[in-house]
């Protein structure tokens, strides 16, 4: 009995192997059985939406919960290696603090108060819409110009070229706005 207790120390089963202490003669029970938290999950190879780099990404997903975020080592780009940004991005989707309702203040209005995303989506097409059929001009001095100078969009840098793309067909060609930019300079 006591034999048995004294095996299971690890101390005695280093000197009894002559190890340095990193292999199993160190592992308890418990270590013995433990498995990365991404052993079960499934992975998808997505890309950092923090900057135009582009960076690849590993998402591990279980039962429709996100489980890890890791770099991704197959990426040509970052081999791997993710920014403080790119290696946070599992906390700011799950952290509990992370906001899930718009502030909103109305017209003329002194407090914010809270909406659902929905509903605020909602509330800016609708905007959208309204401002296009208030200010579009479809001539101009017998020129047919088809345009609403009343609405512009600013991309941001982590859009790629085919987002950009689109989003110049959408608002460009279906909402006829003319002021359309994004701030990929890569």
């Amino acid at each position: 009995m006591l034999k048995d207790l004294l095996m299971r120390w690890p101390v005695i089963r280093q000197i009894q192997s002559g190890s340095n202490g990193n292999g199993e003669e160190s592992w308890s029970e418990r270590t013995r059985t433990l498995k990365p938290k991404t052993a079960a999950a499934e992975v998808t190879r997505s890309v950092c939406p923090y900057c135009g780099v582009g960076c690849g990404q590993l998402i591990f997903h279980k039962d429709g919960k996100l489980v890890s975020i890791e770099g991704d080592p197959a990426s040509p780009i970052s081999r791997g290696h993710l920014c403080p940004k790119g290696a946070n991005t599992h906390q700011l989707h799950t952290h509990s603090g992370r906001l899930t309702k718009v502030k909103y203040r109305r017209p003329h209005g002194t407090e914010w108060e809270e909406i659902e995303l929905d509903k605020a989506m909602e509330m800016i097409a609708e905007r959208v819409w309204d401002s296009r059929e208030r200010t579009f001009q479809e001539k101009q001095d017998d020129w047919n110009v088809m345009h609403t100078k009343a609405i512009a969009h600013l991309g941001g840098a982590t859009l790629d070229n085919e987002e950009n793309y689109l989003i110049k067909k959408l608002f460009g060609a279906g909402l006829g706005i003319v002021c359309i930019s994004n701030q990929a300079r890569i």
